[in-house]
């Protein structure tokens, strides 16, 4: 493998060209004039850049690199390998696994069958804001790291260090955190008798090939996987209608029932209003870590073709299919097991105590534990498959802002950037540390140190966007000029960042009531916190990084970037043709 040469066409163009060996350092600069940028060469035509003004105050000066320059090395040394149907999938893949197959009990057991699906529905609304945020500034700013880039160009460079490197240790633990949870999966049908080490094994050579494989093929991957998830929560919330309405011979109906008795709230920690509110708020911040991985898909946005297009369009059924699945799943799980039914404690250790499981197994019903476990076991893997690709992206995303060592930038031939794979494969090795009762309890806990990562994450996508808009605005810019826009983002993004503020802050409230303190829920809820902002503080002293003002935000050269893209993307381009009747539902299942 060889390291690839900075190309110093603009990234966005439909077809990537091929990479050839070398340095992958960036070009040297020349300025003709005072006040005038470097000139960059695209399309054998010399262009000033105003980016990179000697005087400018923008916050890209604190790296040698502008965000054309950044998005010409990202145009040589990546390939344009996702369409849109896999940046639909990729959400999917990321956000349904083992939340959704064995962890809705616990919602239904904390917080009743209503308060689940009120809480659930809440959380999917604050989705759509955070989704279409995404889309919004993606669209206009298609680069690898995604919102970790746009938070350094439109907030301070600090934050995007802060938010990257909390992304890349977050991601580089749960990679192995998923290949424990596949081991104790496999034993639901070896028992004890099967070496960790035949599983860890051959998980950390497939999981690595596809790393470092072009990266259309972890794209196609991750579809067939998703596409598994999605036959089979169809499959199960269409089993437990059949089961809730009698349809199983020798079964009863049992309809609303369990929402009459015990009840659609349960009482959690308090009595009366107040314990069956607490019950509902417990359960939307559990809500959040089952959305968790919605945000991937813009990830590899640099990798993307047509990406102006593709990513609006992801985005929007992305939302749509997981509200959906999730909204059915959680009333469908309402509806089968009461809520104080004992099992449901703990729900999401094992395949025996999903809730599809037990009304399978009360119905009478064979095979449905091994056909959940088996789907489970692609999902882990699939969710370390993700964590891959956005750990590595982050990274490269990174090292090209000079926030890491640049020997991450160096990729493959294909281009996939593959000393950032072979950091993730290195650390995937801590799985074996669950052959040690003691270590793998040190394990968990450090994996515990960035479980609030995603509301954090959240928080940053929300607010570039809440920026982006105030600076079109500072600087007199139209909205129309924006590649996707929604009049309504501009109300849903501060609502949302302020949703996930209160979340992240009230998450472990359970730990402050009398009785009930557990150190391990404190530093999973809160210790991410200190993290970042150590991060971000850090790297703003020792770099004397400041808040963009809204002014100074480069959009006009991000607007010409996207607009000349355009051009040369639509050249030849034929629109998408619009399906009806059930053609069009499966299409909306398919792309």
């Amino acid at each position: 493998m060889t390291a690839s040469t900075p190309n110093l066409k603009p990234a966005g163009y439909g077809t990537a060209s091929s990479s050839s060996s070398g340095s992958s350092t960036p070009q040297p600069s020349r300025s003709p004039k005072q006040n005038i940028a470097p000139v960059s060469i695209i399309n054998n035509t010399d262009v000033e850049s105003p980016l990179l003004s000697p005087k400018s105050n923008n916050p890209l000066l604190s790296n040698p690199q502008s965000l054309s320059q950044e998005h010409q090395i990202e145009s040589r040394s990546l390939q344009k390998g996702l369409s849109q149907r896999h940046l639909s999938m990729l959400g999917i893949a990321g956000s349904i696994g083992t939340g959704l197959f064995l962890g809705l009990g616990g919602a239904v057991s904390t917080g009743g069958p209503l308060g689940a699906l009120l809480g659930y529905a809440v959380i999917g609304l604050v989705v759509c804001s955070v989704q279409f945020a995404l889309g919004e500034v993606t669209a206009l700013m298609p680069v690898t790291g995604s919102f970790v880039r746009h938070a350094e160009v439109l907030v301070d460079p600090a934050m995007g260090f802060a938010i990257g490197w909390n992304l890349v240790y977050g991601n580089l633990l749960s990679i192995p955190s998923e290949i424990v949870a596949v081991c104790v999966l496999v034993k639901f049908w070896t028992g004890d008798g099967l070496n960790p080490a035949a599983v860890i094994l051959p998980f950390i050579a497939l999981t690595g090939g596809i790393g470092m494989a072009f990266v259309r093929v972890f794209g196609e991957v991750e579809f067939v996987f998703a596409l598994l998830k999605i036959l089979l929560v169809v499959f199960l919330i269409v089993l437990g209608l059949v089961i809730n309405l009698g349809g199983v011979p020798g079964t009863e109906v049992i309809g609303f029932r369990y929402w009459r008795d015990p009840g659609s709230f349960v009482e959690y920690i308090a009595q009366g209003d107040w314990g069956r509110f607490l019950g509902f708020w417990a359960v939307m911040t559990g809500a959040v870590f089952s959305f968790a991985g919605v945000e991937s898909l813009a990830m590899a946005a640099a990798e993307t073709r047509n990406p102006r297009e593709a990513i609006p369009r992801a985005v929007k059924r992305v939302f749509a299919r997981i509200v959906i699945f999730y909204g059915l799943a959680v009333f469908v799980v309402g509806l089968l097991v009461p809520s104080n039914d004992e099992r449901l404690k703990g729900s999401g250790d094992t395949v025996a105590q999903s809730p599809f499981v037990l009304a399978a197994a009360a119905a009478g019903i064979k095979g449905i534990p091994s056909l959940v476990n088996a789907i489970v076991i692609t999902s882990a893997w699939s969710a370390a498959n993700q964590s891959l690709l956005a750990g590595t992206r982050v990274l490269y995303g990174l090292a090209l802002k000079g926030q890491a060592p640049k020997i991450f930038l160096r990729t493959t031939s294909w281009g996939t950037p593959y000393m950032c794979v072979l950091l993730f494969t290195v650390f995937m090795f801590l799985s074996f540390l669950s052959l040690s009762e003691n270590a793998i309890s040190v394990f968990w806990w450090l994996v515990m140190l960035t479980a609030a990562g995603v509301l954090v994450s959240w928080s940053s996508i929300l607010l570039n966007h809440i920026r982006l808009l105030k600076a079109m605005k500072k600087q007199g810019i139209s909205t129309d000029r924006l590649p996707w826009h929604n009049w309504w983002t501009e109300y849903t993004s501060p609502v949302g960042l302020v949703m996930c503020l209160v979340i992240l802050f009230t998450s472990g409230f359970s730990v402050f009531t009398t009785g009930r303190w557990d150190a391990a829920k404190f530093v999973s809820s809160y210790l991410d916190i200190p993290i970042v902002l150590a991060a971000y503080l850090g790297w703003k002293f020792f770099r004397k990084t400041s808040i963009t003002p809204l002014d100074q935000i480069p959009l006009e050269e991000a607007f010409e970037q996207a607009e000349e893209n355009l051009s040369v993307q639509t050249q030849g381009f034929q629109p998408t043709k619009k399906t009806r009747g059930w053609t069009r539902f499966v299409s909306w299942i398919w792309d």
